[in-house]
């Protein structure tokens, strides 16, 4: 039934037919309230919230659908998300996607970093998110993030806490990385540019 559910969804967000350019400009207006924890220009600067900056527009539209279905679950989003549509939605995909993603600091770590590029060979981590972590489509932008928010998604996938698409393939992959290879591996992506 929430395979059928989410079909239908994404026809409707998705269908050429039923959907027009997106309006950045809207979605900026939109997104003042976004500021308050996901940072200015989408660059966070809270612990466990992630930065949205430069996140591929299908991803932003797939994680407000999840929230607002009421698939992925956060005390702070559901109300915002409660009150948006899809055009709104559109919107902050779009303006969002267009940001420039944030920069790096400097790795302090680099024998983390190398443990955590293995770790994510190994998992083959760049097959959806791309060589450069990136991201593409509905698929996260995962460099330059920020690290305790990765360590937090890594333990929630593995958890079975968060679901949304891709969900088996991020949950074969979280449960079976250590408690090392996560904080490895959340290092290593949060040093990339």
């Amino acid at each position: 039934m929430r395979v059928a559910w989410f079909g239908i969804l994404s026809a409707l967000l998705l269908s050429p037919a039923t959907t027009h350019a997106a309006d950045v400009a809207a979605g900026k207006a939109k997104a003042e309230i976004c500021a308050g924890c996901h940072g200015d220009n989408g660059i966070s600067q809270t612990e466990n919230i992630p930065s949205i900056a430069g996140q591929p527009d299908q991803y932003i539209q797939w994680q407000l659908v999840f929230f607002r279905a009421g698939s992925r679950k956060n005390e702070q989003m559901q109300p915002i998300v409660a009150e948006i549509n899809n055009e709104d939605i559109r919107n902050l995909g779009a303006y969002f996607s267009q940001l420039a993603p944030p920069k790096s600091s400097e790795d302090n770590d680099p024998e983390l970093s190398k443990k955590g590029a293995q770790a994510a060979a190994g998992r083959r981590c760049a097959s959806c998110h791309t060589d450069s972590y990136a991201g593409t489509k509905a698929v996260a932008r995962l460099a330059g993030q920020r690290e305790e928010y990765l360590v937090k998604a890594l333990h929630d996938y593995k958890t079975n806490l968060r679901v949304g698409g891709g969900v088996a393939a991020m949950a074969d992959v979280a449960y079976s990385l250590s408690e090392e290879e996560i904080t490895a591996l959340a290092h290593y992506l949060a040093h990339l540019q």
